[in-house]
């Protein structure tokens, strides 16, 4: 057996001496291995990259030796454990759980966090850890050299409450300081943090729950104009607007654009969604109607003022995918900024013929594979004498764009 013991938060957590006594090879960090009561003849080796270690155990596998592995926290929880299992099987692991840090961060500052999103930007892009802050009211950050406290303060900006929890369970260095992302973007933290907390502060208790985790998807999307403020219906039909949130894909960790936003539906239902959204829309009264159609909505979503292409040069992160909705005569160049800066796919909704040929050249010239549909629909409506007439709506046409994959050289797929 490969015996996993995560030492939990504390500095001074007490071992199995039982299992030490018999173990053959020890494997893990510096301190941990330092701290432990060794047996005379064990093979001690220092964690650090993965590979030789798991050949290393790999052989004293073969030879039916006992290993141990000592980790920090609960090795189950993204710890060593996943690669142990892949390597060795998960029958061949006594796993012997920690008190995770996130699990210590929150008992600190006395919250539940069944309810919390965990991310871990670890050796990972942090750029999904910051949409996950920004559209999750209580979310768990792992950090890791690049992707610490300042960074994800400084991509935050406000609205939002940072807890910092450095060297947990060490009774003379552990500290938990709340602080707010531009406070947290001018420090510099050192090596010692175990977790970010990421809190809205009205919202951070949270309602009881009975699964744990990122909440439920909605029930329903595409849902009816009704359930939207708008001006003189000038609102993204909703059939219109299921084939463009099923193009547009927005998910967990994405950051979408919704650009000539309007009464903001497609921002809220990719909010509602999963997505970290951010609202381009130049009339100030279309701002105030996104930022009451989010808030009817219970979903976060940026509004920035203004009228593109011009205001989206002050969006620092770029989008996963774009839904442009509006642009006049403008559009061609809207367009064409959204797809220099989209990662994935731009989503176009145009109500007049001679404005798709542009539309699609655009796409197509930033390098995006173009396919489009022309959307006709007719409701069902109700007439005197308990009878139905089908009522047709204004046509529109959907075009995408999807950016064509490149290969690891660099040749498109």
């Amino acid at each position: 057996m490969i015996t996993v013991v995560g030492t939990g938060t504390g500095a001074d957590a007490p071992l199995p001496g039982d299992v030490l006594a018999r173990a053959a090879l020890v494997v893990g960090g510096r301190r941990h291995l330092d701290a432990a009561p060794l047996p005379e003849g064990a093979e001690r080796v220092v964690l650090g990259p993965l590979a030789p270690a798991l050949d290393t155990i790999g052989e004293y596998v073969a030879e039916e030796l006992p290993v141990v592995v000592l980790a920090s926290g609960d090795p189950g929880f993204f710890g060593v454990v996943r690669a142990l299992a892949e390597r060795f099987g998960a029958g061949r692991l006594d796993v012997r759980p920690g008190v995770s840090s996130v699990a210590a961060a929150f008992a600190r500052i006395g919250l539940p966090w069944d309810d919390a999103v965990v991310v871990s930007a670890h050796g990972r892009d942090p750029r999904t850890a910051v949409n996950v802050c920004r559209a999750h009211p209580k979310v768990a950050v792992l950090t890791g050299p690049g992707a610490g406290p300042a960074e994800l303060g400084a991509a935050l900006g406000d609205g939002r409450v940072l807890v910092v929890a450095s060297a947990l369970g060490d009774p003379e260095r552990e500290r938990v300081e709340r602080v707010t992302p531009a406070e947290a973007a001018a420090r510099d933290w050192g090596t010692a943090v175990n977790v970010v907390l990421c809190l809205d502060g009205p919202r951070a208790l949270g309602a009881v729950r009975t699964v744990a985790g990122a909440p439920a998807g909605p029930a329903a999307w595409a849902l009816h104009e009704d359930e939207f403020a708008h001006r003189d219906s000038m609102i993204t039909k909703f059939e219109v607007r299921a084939l463009a949130l099923a193009r547009l894909g927005p998910r967990l960790g994405d950051l979408v654009w919704d650009v000539g936003a309007g009464s903001g539906s497609v921002a809220v239902e990719c909010a509602r969604l999963g997505a970290a959204v951010v609202a381009v829309e130049r009339a100030p009264d279309g701002v105030e109607r996104i930022r009451a159609n989010a808030a009817a909505h219970g979903v976060d979503v940026r509004v920035v003022h203004g009228t593109a292409p011009g205001a989206l040069s002050g969006l620092a992160d770029d989008p996963d995918a774009v839904f442009v909705g509006g642009g006049g005569r403008e559009l061609p160049a809207v367009v064409t900024a959204c797809a220099r800066r989209a990662r994935r796919t731009v989503v176009v909704a145009v109500a007049a013929l001679d404005r798709v040929p542009a539309a699609r050249a655009a796409l197509a010239g930033a390098g995006f594979d173009c396919d489009g549909v022309l959307l006709q629909s007719s409701r069902l409506a109700p007439l005197p004498g308990d009878v139905t007439r089908l009522a047709a709506t204004n046509p529109v046409f959907l075009l995408w764009g999807v950016r064509t994959p490149v290969s690891s050289e660099g040749v498109a797929q």
